[in-house]
């Protein structure tokens, strides 16, 4: 690996990505707009300058160049040496700084963007003190440029990251930069509104507080956000993302740095798609079968509520009054793919104990449409669980009677299950068809743990309230095989405990589940489960 002296300090480098990219994994701030690692350079802010050492050309000495050169254009090579803390370059820094403030509005208390704007840290570091603009400063119009979209122009510094990311990376093409000069600005096509699949990374993208998220609009203020890691349930590809979330409310997710899933980018599914996290008909309390008729169009109504102390117990006696007939072969569980590893093994383990006739059977895969390939490389699955390969992986090493999910319902319909625990997890209750109703409704013991009413929770013998993503932890393997973690990010409602520990309750374990230990003794017996995969971290204003 190549190496190179920063200020006077000697750093190793991965080959081939520029100075700039070098310093700022090393830890240097160096300030810029324009640069992005994912996208082309055009060296246009002049904010990452640098003085450079370049051979005499009579002596062929190395000396410092009279002139600096752009740190994002100059890719690292063996032996360079280069210097950012110079007058020079520091004289550079406020001149380009002024200039981008002289038409900038002081609106930063009403700007979402602040507290993570890159003009409020680069002035604070390296601009001047005070503005020498005494003109009238040029105001431009707010423009709404898409379904999702605002275009605050009078704070746009002209980087250009989002004109390139819809032309390199969504491959559609919707801004551009109109006019030139003092009066160039970024706008949409005439009757091309910014509405692709990806869309809401340019919001990420800007630098300052020109393009905002309507539906993150005035909402909080970023520095009251807390930022967690997690893995998308959007699709089987598993992005890693940030749960920005404040008093147990999610307010935002974004992307994570991820160089073997999604790089820098997340799908509009993975980012808008957490709305029913916080959805107002979410199941909340443990209820079992009350003695009238079932109603589906009231799923809940005539249910008997449970106390959480009294669901072990309860579903020891349907699975066990069950197993001791016909040997278990009238047991099933539906290990559903929004599940975690851990979850599912846990579920795995208990049922097999208890009835090593019983059939398991991977849950419902929900696929919408084809799978989406952009320009370079990144894909949107047409899949839309997180870890049916996960279930696959552990039902493989479980070994036993199985089934797909359609033989499962075949047979259910048939009347050839006596119980069976199925679990839900999806983000909506469509996956409840009329013939996975009537099929549950044949099974007398039925135990379905889900997030929503629907019509098999009107007939199921108990229903659990299930937790989302967001207020669990374990990992997901994607449809490449990788592992993932992901951490709770909120609480789990009021009345709901996360999945994982109600099946450790289940299992009679004692204390409260964790992810990590249940996963270590998954991984002693399925290695792959073990192999968790952590994207590299990167210094701020580095991606």
């Amino acid at each position: 690996m190549p190496k190179i002296i920063i200020d006077g300090r000697e750093i190793e480098c991965r080959p081939g990505i520029p100075v700039l990219q070098a310093a700022l994994e090393a830890g240097f701030d160096i300030p810029h707009y324009c640069y992005h690692p994912g996208l082309k350079i055009v060296a246009s802010c002049r904010l990452c300058l640098m003085e450079m050492k370049m051979p005499h050309p009579k002596t062929q000495e190395p000396v410092w160049a009279p002139k600096l050169v752009p740190s994002c254009q100059t890719p690292v090579k063996d032996g360079l040496e280069v210097r950012f803390n110079s007058d020079a370059v520091r004289q550079n820094q406020k001149h380009v700084m002024e200039y981008y403030l002289l038409n900038h509005p002081l609106d930063c208390p009403v700007c979402d963007k602040a507290g993570e704007c890159y003009l409020q840290d680069y002035t604070e570091q390296f601009g001047p003190a005070a503005s020498r603009m005494v003109e009238e400063k040029t105001k431009n119009p707010k423009k709404d440029i898409g379904p999702h979209t605002l275009l605050y122009q009078d704070r746009c510094v002209l980087c250009s990251r989002c004109v390139r990311f819809t032309e390199e990376i969504s491959g559609t093409g919707e801004l551009t930069v109109v006019n030139r000069g003092n009066r160039g600005e970024i706008d949409v096509f005439p009757g091309r509104p910014l509405d692709n699949p990806l869309q809401g990374n340019v919001v990420d993208l800007c630098p300052v507080g020109a393009l905002l998220d309507k539906d993150f609009l005035f909402k909080q203020r970023v520095w009251l956000l807390r930022s967690t890691k997690s893995v998308s349930p959007a699709d089987s590809r598993g992005a890693t993302i940030w749960i920005d979330h404040n008093d147990g409310r999610i307010h935002r997710i974004r992307p994570r740095f991820n160089e073997k899933v999604n790089e820098w980018w997340i799908s509009d599914e993975a980012r808008f798609g957490w709305k029913y996290v916080h959805a107002e008909n979410r199941l909340r309390a443990p209820s079992g079968r009350g003695r009238g008729p079932a109603d589906p169009a009231r799923p809940l109504a005539g249910r008997v509520p449970l106390a959480w102390e009294a669901v072990p117990a309860r579903v020891r006696v349907i699975l066990g009054e069950a197993a001791a007939r016909g040997g278990g072969a009238g047991v099933a569980a539906v290990l559903s793919p929004m599940m975690s590893c851990e979850e599912a093994w846990l579920l795995a383990s208990l049922v097999r104990g208890m009835a090593p006739a019983a059939t398991l059977v991977p849950g419902f895969v929900p696929v919408v449409g084809q799978d989406q390939t952009f320009p370079k490389g990144f894909v949107i699955k047409a899949e839309k669980c997180p870890n049916l390969r996960g279930i696959e992986t552990i039902l493989a090493h479980v070994g036993g009677p199985q089934a797909t999910w359609n033989e499962f319902l075949g047979r259910a319909a048939e009347g050839a299950f006596d119980a069976a625990y199925v679990v839900g997890g999806y983000p909506d209750a469509s996956w409840v068809t009329p013939a996975v109703a009537a099929a549950l409704a044949r099974i007398d013991g039925c135990i379905l743990h889900d997030l929503f009413p629907s019509a098999a929770a009107a007939t199921a013998e108990l229903l659990l309230p299930a937790a989302s993503w967001a207020e669990r932890e374990g990992t997901f393997m994607n449809c490449d095989g990788l592992v993932q973690a992901f951490e709770r990010a909120i609480p789990p409602l009021e009345g709901v405990k996360a999945d994982g520990q109600v099946l450790h309750e289940l299992g009679g374990r004692p204390g409260l589940f964790r992810a990590e230990a249940v996963r270590a003794e998954a991984a002693a017996a399925v290695p792959a489960l073990g192999a968790v995969f952590v994207p590299r971290d990167l210094p701020p204003h580095a991606h």
